[in-house]
């Protein structure tokens, strides 16, 4: 598919060597979510061939469909399969509709609440028009955005556009104002950011920001594009991390690297929290995040784990240990399902949101409704800041750096291991399992040099990948702690290696799966040696 679409690049006849004298620039790198990796659904998507409207999207927008019908009928053509493209479109209908109208030209920033109103989904968007030259528009709901802002020296200044009086600060230093839904994009430029909150509208417009508050009950009497939007002062806050922490390094591919780094993230995790000897005599875990409200985690009715594809597998690996020492039972939701049906959250429950990134779609909306629901929330992101950080009662950071590639690595296991460390505090009050807890300790201290151990198998894992490179499908079993791993698994060969993957609880083999087997299908049995061990080995003799 790459080389397809590289090709269908080359075919066009771009100018490479074309340099543009502009103050303004967007860019998008899409993971297809609608239509096919194609340059025709590439982004920016626009308005037409007059190029009106200028959009790039982050997100899904779930009523493209009713949308797009909509635009057709008043006359527009669609050239992609994205669901962006309705965004423009409905954008030159909104600004044409309003100068037919009224005698005055609509405003940029009315424009696009305008189109906010009719959209539906999580997005982060950012617009450029040709009738509004010196302006730029990005809006929020549901999934990340943040604003960088960086101020120049007169030394590193080259290019006239900085040396026109609208792009000086008020020290007289020309300043770059950067839009992202990744802080990893910004850090390499500035550390000072603004992050841009659900319903906010950042508006551009000649070196000036102006943050403005969208309210979808205004403008529902028919007058939307006359109400005035509040707006919204915000101070910046630092990014914590460092430009060496997005480099590649020795290593070809950030997985990779994320991969050989789950030694030292894993350190990182633990670090202050696991102690053990010295001043403590005693082995014990502290949480900060959630000391104040120990008490009433211990006293729920139940603990409900919610998350979405790797953090809901994170979940569920360490759902046996925190049953196992907490005594309260705990449940698992994949957040859009506890959505569809609506399922009971009690407030004497205790929810837990799992997210790499503390800002999952799904996760949001299921902590909305866990929280008109009344049970206490707990967060445990890799971000700080994230709105699942801000939003829950209390929680936990994970610690893992950043994690740029696309398939979780380091973060999925330091996501296990807070919440072993979580499951060891909700049980440090019993006696009973005391022993239990401290052989756990010591087994977490340990796991970084496990580790580097298992990294040792880097060329036996890629002679393995070898003879698995031409299957068609992949079957991964496991049992009892290894059903985590056995799903992760799968869905990391189907993220990475775009093969067919299933993870199946090994109880389960007869009911279904093994109608699925013969001599030419590759069967993986992640088999340690616990409890499951005798299981596990004669699937494996099978």
């Amino acid at each position: 598919m790459v080389v397809l679409v590289l090709s269908e690049v080359a075919a066009t006849e771009l100018n490479l060597e074309e340099s543009f004298t502009t103050h303004a620039g967007i860019a998008h790198t899409r993971w297809a979510t609608h239509g096919v990796p194609a340059p025709r659904n590439s982004h920016p998507q626009t308005s037409g061939s007059g190029n009106d409207f200028l959009v790039v999207h982050n997100g899904v927008i779930t009523n493209y469909e009713v949308l797009k019908e909509t635009l057709v009928r008043h006359g527009f053509t669609f050239e992609s399969e994205t669901d962006t493209e309705v965004i423009p479109k409905l954008a030159k209908f909104v600004f044409d509709k309003a100068n037919e109208e009224g005698d005055q030209t609509v405003a940029f920033n009315q424009v696009v609440l305008e189109v906010m109103r009719h959209l539906e989904g999580a997005y982060a968007l950012i617009f450029k028009s040709r009738h509004y030259p010196n302006e730029l528009i990005a809006c929020k709901r549901g999934s990340p955005l943040l604003l960088g802002v960086k101020e120049l020296n007169d030394d590193v200044c080259n290019g006239s556009a900085f040396h026109d009086a609208k792009f000086l600060s008020k020290n007289g230093n020309p300043k770059e104002l950067f839009l992202s839904s990744d802080a990893n994009a910004i850090i390499e430029h500035t550390k000072k950011v603004l992050v841009i909150e659900d319903g906010e509208v950042v508006h551009l417009k000649e070196g000036g920001v102006s943050i403005l508050k969208f309210n979808n009950d205004k403008g529902r009497n028919g007058d939307s594009l006359s109400a005035r939007p509040a707006s919204v002062q915000r101070a910046l806050s630092i990014l914590e991390m460092e430009v060496e922490q997005i480099n590649k390094g020795k290593y070809k591919h950030y997985m990779q690297k994320e991969i050989h780094e789950q030694p030292e993230s894993l350190t990182t995790t633990m670090r202050g929290r696991l102690l053990r000897g010295g001043s403590c005599k005693a082995k014990t875990v502290l949480l900060g995040g959630l000391k104040d409200h120990l008490k009433t985690i211990r006293r729920s009715r139940r603990i409900v784990f919610i998350g979405c594809g790797t953090s809901y597998n994170a979940a569920l690996a360490a759902r046996p240990i925190l049953e196992e020492l907490s005594g309260v039972p705990v449940t698992m939701e994949i957040a859009s399902d506890l959505l569809d049906r609506q399922g009971p959250i009690y407030r004497e429950d205790t929810a837990v949101f799992v997210s790499q990134s503390g800002e999952t779609a799904d996760t949001l909306l299921a902590l909305e409704y866990t929280l008109e629901n009344g049970a206490l929330c707990v967060g445990i992101t890799n971000t700080v800041g994230s709105v699942i950080a801000r939003n829950t009662h209390c929680g936990v950071h994970i610690n893992a750096g950043c994690e740029i590639g696309v398939a979780s690595t380091k973060a999925y296991t330091s996501q296990i291991v807070v919440m072993a460390m979580l499951a060891l505090a909700i049980g440090g009050d019993t006696i009973s399992k005391q022993e239990r807890r401290e052989a756990i300790i010591d087994g977490l201290f340990d796991l970084p040099n496990k580790i580097r151990e298992v990294l040792k198998l880097d060329q036996e894992m890629k002679d393995l990948a070898k003879l698995l490179i031409a299957e068609q499908s992949l079957l991964v079993f496991g049992r009892g702690y290894n059903y985590a791993t056995a799903l992760e698994g799968a869905l990391k060969v189907k993220e990475v290696a775009l093969m067919h993957s299933e993870g199946i609880l090994a109880g389960e083999m007869k009911h279904g799966p093994l109608a699925l087997v013969d001599e030419n299908l590759p069967i993986v049995v992640i088999a340690t040696h616990d409890a499951c061990f005798s299981y596990l080995r004669i699937i494996s003799l099978c």
